[in-house]
């Protein structure tokens, strides 16, 4: 929670600090703190113990007549460490000439003449008004994570999606082009070199961090805590958050372990605007953080992020091997782990993803390209949902495909709302050949209809179709030619189907060929790529599972 700002009183006199202190409060207390010291000295250090907690600093009233420092001396020093402070000087008739000299030495706001009765009249009109011009200038700080990175680093790029998949409230830095970046990376012991940096809100801050110290950081578990569960789901995208939500609800001891972030590729949408119940539409991220919530509330055990690296079956309970080493034993398993981009395989474009590259929409990136150049590969519905986002940003949005047109590929809403905004421009019988540029993309070398062309861009967002992400676990159940995994008829119609099952029934509508292991979502084969239907299938093989386990 954010600290109120503080009002400081200096004096050396305890009767006269006892009485600022008292009207302070007594006016002030419900919206500032209110601090006193008794010395010059005690004062400036109260002022650096505040700077290094970043706590606001309003108003300082100090008296004229100290013997140790003269309060127009501590208001000069003070200015140094709080410029923005609103700086009062106390003083008696006497001392008229002390305060005129420290308006001009110490940028002196106001003097005030001792006494000040009735403060009514003589003190509080005259803190109000210089209260109210410091919070008209005033901006909190941020209070959450901050990341301090260079704009181009494809580290920073990663933390920044991560933090934003699991919608972690925090402040991006450029150490390039904010002061403040320079401030705080100062306040942390770390220089340029150690960037990216995180620093969290107790002031604590870690250096080129991997996922899983941050996530800790941010509470998600990376152990589990039961020794047998009824099911576990492999894949947080809406599939398996579907599947845990109806796991949990109805009882079973559900666990769901995500290797990125929840949502899969749904959640890197910046607009949903076809799934029943939202008619205005929300995005992925939004979607995913719900359903997150959702199954936690309801009893599902959530490991993030942590990755499965192997699955075996052992007496009839499924064992799941993760990438700390660490084994979970589970009576049935529902993969729903998803896709994941095909990657662009022009020249240059190694370098660059992450700088200038992106696969996916990218939300993170998107205000970076304000009033800049920026092109999009593919002509699905992500493509279309991120071109509209990138248009509210970018002076122009390309989306490159090869074919004539939309049609074949993106739903109707889509493909209207594009045609209707002035900045998104369609190129067809369009490829990119080359992407170019030294720390950065600096250019896109493509292909339009025959006719080579060379042009600046600020970005390149890809979406070319994407692969089941199921290399690790084909080994096990089986998958098509092309990796989805083979479940339900389809299992049974496929020729090794009589030597891999071999159980007296015929598999479940959505079982693979290893009783008690179900597939959901866009990794099986047959799937409709569709967060509806994702969610459905979810949803459906949770009925299977408690069909296996009553067997």
């Amino acid at each position: 929670m954010t600290k109120k700002p503080v009002l400081l009183a200096v004096d050396d006199d305890p009767q006269v600090l006892g009485a600022i202190d008292r009207d302070l409060r007594s006016e002030f207390r419900r919206d500032y703190r209110v601090l006193r010291a008794s010395s010059g000295a005690e004062a400036l250090a109260t002022l650096h113990e505040l700077k290094a907690r970043n706590e606001p600093l309003a108003l300082i009233l100090a008296d004229q007549r100290m013997p140790e420092m003269e309060g127009v001396e501590f208001l000069e020093q003070a200015r140094r460490i709080y410029p923005d402070a609103k700086r009062v000087l106390l003083t008696a008739y006497a001392d008229t000439e002390a305060a005129i000299r420290a308006i001009n030495n110490a940028r002196l706001d106001h003097y005030l003449m001792k006494p000040w009765d009735p403060p009514q009249e003589l003190l509080f009109p005259t803190l109000h008004d210089l209260l109210a011009a410091w919070q008209a200038q005033y901006k909190p700080r941020f209070q959450g994570l901050r990341l301090i990175g260079f704009q181009w680093s494809p580290l920073s790029h990663e933390l920044k999606d991560f933090l934003a998949g699991y919608m972690a409230a925090y402040q991006w830095l450029d150490f390039e082009t904010n002061p403040e970046a320079q401030v705080l990376l100062g306040s942390t012991g770390f220089t340029a070199q150690d960037l990216p940096v995180i620093v969290f809100e107790d002031g604590t801050a870690l250096s080129r961090p991997e996922r899983g110290a941050v996530a800790a950081r941010m509470g998600l578990a990376s152990e589990a805590t039961q020794e047998l569960y009824d099911v576990v789901v492999i894949g947080a995208g809406p599939s398996g958050l579907a599947a845990a939500v109806y796991g949990a609800s109805e009882g079973l001891k559900t666990l769901i372990v995500e290797r990125q972030s929840p949502g899969g590729q749904a959640g890197t949408s910046s607009r949903i605007e076809n799934y029943l119940g939202f008619p205005t539409g929300l995005s992925g991220a939004e979607l995913a953080h719900r359903a997150w919530t959702q199954a936690v509330r309801l009893g599902a055990e959530m490991l993030a992020p942590q990755e499965v690296t192997s699955l075996c079956v052992q007496d009839g309970y499924k064992v799941l091997t993760l990438s700390n080493g660490s084994n979970i034993r589970t009576r049935a398993v529902v993969l729903t782990m998803g896709v994941s981009y095909r990657t662009l395989e022009v020249p240059g474009i190694d370098q660059l993803t992450g700088a200038g590259v992106y696969y996916g929409a990218a939300r993170t990136e998107a205000r970076s390209c304000d009033q800049q150049d920026v092109y999009i590969v593919g002509g699905g519905n992500s493509a279309g949902q991120a071109a509209m986002y990138l248009a509210t940003y970018a002076r122009k949005v390309y989306i490159l495909i090869r074919g004539e047109s939309l049609a074949a590929s993106m739903s109707a809403y889509l493909i209207e709302q594009i045609r209707q905004t002035p900045n998104i421009e369609i190129l067809p019988f369009t490829q990119v050949k080359e992407v170019r540029g030294q720390d950065h993309l600096e250019e896109v070398v493509i292909d339009n209809n025959g006719q080579r062309e060379v042009r600046p861009a600020r970005a390149l967002f890809v979406f070319i179709g994407a692969k089941p992400s199921t290399e690790w676990i084909c080994d096990l159940a089986l998958c098509d030619a092309k990796g989805f995994l083979l479940t339900g008829r389809d299992l049974v119609a496929d020729p090794r189907y009589a030597t891999s099952w071999k159980h007296s029934r015929e598999p479940y509508l959505l079982e693979t060929c290893v009783p008690g292991i179900f597939a959901a979502g866009d990794s099986r084969a047959g799937a409709m790529a569709r967060v509806a239907s994702a969610v459905g299938e979810g949803s459906m093989a949770i009925k299977f599972v408690h069909q296996y386990l009553d067997e």
